[in-house]
């Protein structure tokens, strides 16, 4: 193949292609436990509300509620994936394997995302969340029906391998962020000219974009590396109903997905599919919340 600048182009442009072709392959599911909040700078601040009380009867003036804020910072982060071609590659047309080698970028570039956010859950048990503690923690603040300020754990102990009880009924309000400051794009250098192409003797084609991911409400999850059985489901289950608002309300949160990794697969299935549980008695947990299963976590 002759190298020139209108071969160069058809050449990027069908990298291009094969880029997107495997990018397009990729169905994220990291939307399913992540709420995605879009950036228009460097960082992003949340100033997470404290729940506020309930409704009350409107008699005589309103009632302020004075709300308090916990600020937390998130930055984005620039992430790159770039592959060079050699220029002798492309004189001698030996190109073939290379439409695959972008797709399989493509598919790296649109994953990326997934590794990261549920990479977040195996280290919340050790990674602070917006409060300061650990998102998976002891002593979280909450409150009870009797309007004090209590402790409310997360973190229901053990030494196995995680798994999660989460409420993701809300569209709007996840246990995680995805934050999103630019989408991904793809960037050839075919300029003949270029000084890396005189120096290395190769052309570069690199993905790039800014995001990043990052703990949203510990409210709304529960982390547990105790045996996955039915007393540690059901005390999962009631941790995260027993939250409740200054004003004594329940705050309304409730177990709707399991969560877990290939390891606990097994006996989330039996826990929440199987007609029987192991005595053979009517299986009461069946269907109490549906099953994901993420290779991300073991």
């Amino acid at each position: 193949m002759i190298v020139n600048n209108a071969t160069l182009t058809t050449l990027a442009q069908g990298f291009n292609a094969a880029f997107l072709r495997g990018f397009g392959t990729v169905a994220p599911s990291w939307n399913q436990v992540a709420m995605e909040i879009p950036s228009t700078s460097d960082a992003e601040n949340y100033g997470w509300m404290k729940d506020l009380p309930g409704m009350r009867e409107w008699v005589g003036p309103r009632v302020y509620n004075n709300l308090e804020s916990a600020t937390a910072q998130l930055r984005n982060k620039t992430w790159e994936h770039t592959i060079a071609v050699k220029r002798d590659a492309i004189e001698d047309d030996k190109l073939g394997i290379y439409a695959n080698l972008f797709s399989i970028q493509g598919e790296v570039v649109g994953r990326h995302p997934d590794d990261l956010v549920w990479g977040l859950l195996a280290a919340g048990f050790t990674t602070p969340g917006f409060d300061g503690q650990y998102f998976f923690d002891t002593d979280h603040v909450t409150y009870s029906r009797a309007k004090a300020e209590v402790s409310w754990s997360n973190n229901l102990g053990g030494s196995g391998k995680p798994w999660f009880l989460m409420d993701l009924s809300r569209a709007f309000m996840k246990p995680l962020i995805f934050q999103s400051r630019r989408k991904p794009s793809f960037t050839p250098r075919t300029n003949p000219a270029d000084p890396h192409v005189f120096d290395h003797n190769e052309f570069v084609f690199g993905a790039d974009a800014r995001y990043n991911a990052g703990f949203g409400f510990h409210q709304l999850a529960v982390g547990s590396k105790q045996t996955l059985d039915a007393t540690a489901f059901d005390a999962a289950r009631i941790a995260l109903a027993s939250q409740f608002r200054p004003d004594g309300s329940p705050l309304g949160v409730h177990a709707t997905h399991l969560v877990v990794g290939p390891t606990n697969e097994a006996a989330a299935r039996e826990l929440l599919q199987a007609e029987r549980d192991a005595a053979g008695a009517t299986n009461i947990w069946r269907g109490a919340a549906q099953l994901i299963v993420s290779p991300w976590l073991e």
